[in-house]
C-alpha cells in the first residue's frame, strides 16, 4: 500500500555563509528540518532534544522502524554534557573527534536527547563531525542535533545540493548548499557501555587505528552473544517489564492503557499517544508513555489500533517488537 506523503511545504536553498548558517541555525532551533554537509554526505538535520522534531525526519524520510539516530555536537564537552565517557570512551573521542568516529554511551543524568532519538534506550549515540560547515550549524544550534543521511529510505545517500532536492524538496525547510561533500564510508560506531569496547559498525576511522588507542582487540558486535546497540542494529530497542497487547478495543481487568485518537471514556492507568490522531505527536510520545505505563507496575499493557500507514508503520514496527516473546 502506498504511504501518504507529508505535507508539501516550500524547500529553501540557503548558501552556506554567515547568512545561511545562522538562518539554518535557527529553523533548527524552531523545530524544522535542514539538510546540512557532513564530511561524508548530507544528513537531514532536526533538533534531537525535540521528539517532534525528530518524528519529522522519520516523515521525510519514509523510515520503516524507529532506529536509535545519532546525536551531533560541536565538541567533546558539549558530548559530555549528553553521555557517561568511561576511560575508553574518552580516549578514543580524544584521538578521532572531530571526525567519523560515533561512541555509544550511557546517556548522562541531564542529558537532553529525546527518547524518539535514542529509541528508548538509556543510552545515546554522539560524534564530533569534522566538516565546517556542519560545526558552525551545531554551534549557532546550541543543541544537539539528530542528522541520519539526507534521501529517502532506501535510496542512495545525498553527497550534494541537487540529490537532496532530487529526494526531498517539499518535505524538508531548507537545504544549506555548501557543494559537493568529500565522499567516504559512513562514521565508525564503537560501544563504551560495559567496560569493553564493541565495534558496532566499521566506517571511517579504521579498527586498527582504535585498537591501538585503547590497547585491546574490539569485541566485534554478535561476538559471545553480545546484542549491539547502535543505529539500524537492534533487534528489540525497547521491550517493557509489561506484557504488550497490541491491536486492543480496550484494556482487560487490571491492564494498563496506551490509547490513540479521541476515545469515549477514560481509563485508569492510561495514556493517549495522541489525543487528535496526529501519528507524529504519537511517534514523539511513544517510548516515554511506554516507559511511564511500565513504571505504573501493571503485568500487561494494552495498545489501541494504530493506523499502518505514514509514520503509523514505524510505531506498529516498535510496537510489534515490544510485544514480542524474550
Amino acid at each position: 500500500m502506498n504511504q501518504p506523503l507529508p505535507a508539501s511545504r516550500p524547500t529553501k536553498l540557503l548558501a552556506a555563509d554567515t547568512s545561511g548558517i545562522a538562518e539554518a541555525a535557527a529553523l533548527l532551533r524552531a523545530g524544522g528540518l535542514v539538510a546540512m554537509p557532513t564530511e561524508t554526505v548530507y544528513g537531514l538535520a532536526a533538533d534531537a532534544t525535540s521528539g517532534t522534531a525528530v518524528a519529522g525526519i522519520y516523515a521525510a524520510k519514509e523510515r520503516p522502524s524507529f532506529n536509535p539516530l545519532i546525536s551531533h555536537l560541536p565538541d567533546l564537552a558539549s558530548a559530555r554534557r549528553q553521555g557517561l565517557f568511561d576511560a575508553n570512551a574518552l580516549a578514543l573521542a580524544q584521538a578521532f573527534w572531530p571526525g567519523p568516529l560515533t561512541l555509544v554511551v550511557p546517556a548522562s543524568s541531564g542529558c537532553t536527547v529525546s527518547d524518539l532519538a535514542r529509541a528508548g534506550l538509556p543510552s545515546v549515540a554522539l560524534r564530533v563531525p569534522a566538516h565546517p560547515v556542519a560545526h558552525a550549524v551545531l554551534e549557532a544550534a546550541g543543541r544537539p542535533i539528530a542528522a541520519p543521511s539526507a534521501n529517502r529510505s532506501g535510496r542512495i545517500s545525498a553527497t550534494s545540493a541537487a540529490h537532496v532536492i532530487a529526494d526531498l524538496e517539499g518535505r524538508i525547510d531548507a537545504i544549506l548548499d555548501a557543494g559537493p561533500t568529500e565522499v567516504g564510508v559512513e562514521s565508525t560506531i564503537v560501544a563504551c557501555l560495559d567496560g569493553a569496547p564493541r565495534l558496532l559498525r566499521p566506517g571511517g576511522v579504521p579498527r586498527e587505528a582504535i585498537e591501538h588507542v585503547i590497547g585491546r582487540p574490539l569485541v566485534i558486535a554478535g561476538d559471545a552473544g553480545h546484542a549491539p546497540i547502535s543505529p539500524g542494529m537492534l533487534a528489540s530497542h525497547y521491550a517493557p517489564a509489561a506484557r504488550v497487547r497490541l491491536d486492543a478495543e480496550a484494556p482487560e481487568g487490571g491492564e494498563a492503557w496506551l490509547g490513540f485518537g479521541p476515545e469515549g471514556r477514560e481509563y485508569p492507568a492510561s495514556l493517549n499517544l495522541s489525543p487528535s490522531g496526529d501519528l507524529r505527536e504519537a511517534a514523539a510520545h511513544l517510548f516515554g508513555y511506554m516507559r511511564r505505563l511500565d513504571e505504573m507496575g501493571r503485568k500487561t499493557i494494552a495498545v489501541a489500533r494504530i493506523p499502518e500507514h505514514g509514520l503509523g508503520e514505524a510505531i506498529n514496527d516498535r510496537l510489534r517488537r515490544a510485544a514480542a516473546p524474550r
